[in-house]
C-alpha cells in the first residue's frame, strides 16, 4: 500500500511529453486551491462593502478571481492535459494573478506610514502608492503581454520561448519593486522603534501627525504585512528561477515546486489580508487621521 502511495507521487513528477506542463496537473490539488481562493475572494468582497473599503476590491478580490481562473484551468487541464486552452489560461492567470495583490502591500504600507509619523520614511504615503503601484502596473502589463505571447505561441504548436522571456522580464522587475519596497518599508519601521526621524517633522500640517502610536491593531496590520510580503516574495523569486531555467526546465517542469512555491504563498498571503484586513485595523487610506493629528496637538500643550 505504502509502495503504491509513493509510486503515485513520483508519477506526477516525472515527465509527461504528452501534456503541455511536463506532467499531469493532479486534480485534488486543483480543486482544494479553487476552493481556497473562492472562499477568501468571497470573503473579501463582503469584507470590502462592510468596511467600505473599495480599493481591495481591484487587489485582492480581482487577484482571488485570477486566482480560481488559472487553478480552473489546471483542473481542466487534469483530464485533459494535451489540451492547449486550458494551459494557455493557466499561464496568463497565474502569472497575473499575485500582481493586484502586491499593489494591496503598498498601500497598507502607505497607510501604517501615515498613522505612525511620515517623517519616518523616505517617502510619503502618497508616493508609496504611486510609485509603488505604478511599477506594478507596469509589471503587470509586461507579464500580461509576455503571457499572451506565450499563450499563442502554444496554440500554434510553436515556441513559447520568446513569450516566456517577456515574462520573465516582468516577474524580474516585479521582484526587484518588492525588495526594494521591502528596503523602504524595513528603514520605516527601523527608525520608528528607535525614534530617528529622516527629517525634522516640525509644526503639524497637512493631517500629517509626528509620531504616532504603535496601537495593537497596528501591530497585527504591520505582523501581516510582513508575512504576506515575505510570502510573495518568495512566490517571486520562485517565478524568476522558475522561468530563467527555461520553458520546458527541471523547475517549470515539476508540479510540487509550483503547488507550494505559487500556489501556497499567494493562498496564505491573500488569506492573511482576510484575517487582518486593513478596512478592521487601519481604516481607508487618507482617511480617519484627524484624530491622530489633534491627539499629537493635545499631547504638545
Amino acid at each position: 500500500m505504502l509502495t503504491d502511495s509513493l509510486n503515485a507521487i513520483l508519477a506526477t513528477n516525472l515527465r509527461d511529453d504528452r501534456s503541455f506542463y511536463g506532467y499531469v496537473p493532479t486534480e485534488w490539488i486543483c480543486i482544494l486551491f479553487v476552493v481556497l481562493y473562492a472562499l477568501s475572494t468571497v470573503t473579501h468582497l463582503g469584507q470590502a462593502c462592510w468596511y467600505r473599503a473599495w480599493w481591495m476590491i481591484p487587489t485582492a478580490c480581482f487577484c482571488g478571481i485570477l486566482e480560481i481562473l488559472g487553478w480552473a484551468a489546471r483542473l481542466w487541464s487534469s483530464h485533459s492535459p494535451g489540451l492547449a486552452q486550458p494551459y494557455e489560461m493557466q499561464i496568463t492567470c497565474t502569472i497575473l494573478g499575485p500582481t493586484p495583490l502586491i499593489a494591496a502591500t503598498f498601500v497598507i504600507l502607505g497607510r501604517i506610514i501615515d498613522l505612525l509619523g511620515t517623517s519616518y520614511s523616505r517617502l510619503s504615503p502618497k508616493m508609496y502608492t504611486i510609485f509603488f503601484c505604478s511599477a506594478d502596473v507596469i509589471s503587470l502589463i509586461v507579464q500580461a503581454v509576455g503571457g499572451a505571447k506565450a499563450a499563442t505561441a502554444v496554440a500554434r504548436n510553436t515556441s513559447p520561448v520568446s513569450g516566456g522571456h517577456i515574462m520573465l522580464g516582468g516577474i524580474a522587475f516585479q521582484l526587484t519593486i518588492i525588495s526594494v519596497y521591502v528596503l523602504c518599508g524595513a528603514e520605516f519601521f527601523y527608525r520608528y522603534l528607535k525614534d530617528q526621524p529622516l527629517r525634522d517633522p516640525g509644526t503639524l500640517h497637512e493631517g500629517n501627525i509626528r509620531r504616532g502610536a504603535l496601537t495593537k491593531k497596528l501591530k497585527v496590520q504591520a505582523g501581516a504585512l510582513m508575512f504576506m510580503t515575505t510570502c510573495l516574495w518568495i512566490r517571486s523569486v520562485y517565478r524568476t528561477i522558475e522561468l530563467a531555467d527555461g520553458w520546458r526546465g527541471r523547475i517549470i517542469t515539476t508540479q510540487v515546486y509550483f503547488d507550494v512555491l505559487d500556489g501556497a504563498m499567494v493562498t496564505l498571503s491573500i488569506f492573511a489580508l482576510n484575517f487582518a484586513h486593513p478596512g478592521f485595523l487601519v481604516g481607508e487610506p487618507g482617511k480617519a487621521t484627524s484624530k491622530f493629528v489633534d491627539e499629537e496637538k493635545s499631547s504638545l500643550q
